[in-house]
């Protein structure tokens, strides 16, 4: 599943889910690396 994460101010990735950290953030996979960041949430 695709899921957008926000790290820092102003940058966002897009990357398959990993997986939800106890303290709330979001870990995403673009090719080989992992990014973990704020969940986006979706729009209505």
């Amino acid at each position: 599943m695709i899921r957008t994460i926000q790290i820092g101010s102003a940058a966002s990735i897009q990357g398959i889910f990993v997986r939800l950290l106890d303290n709330g953030l979001m870990q995403v996979r673009v090719g080989t690396r992992i990014y973990t960041g704020r969940p986006v949430s979706r729009a209505a």
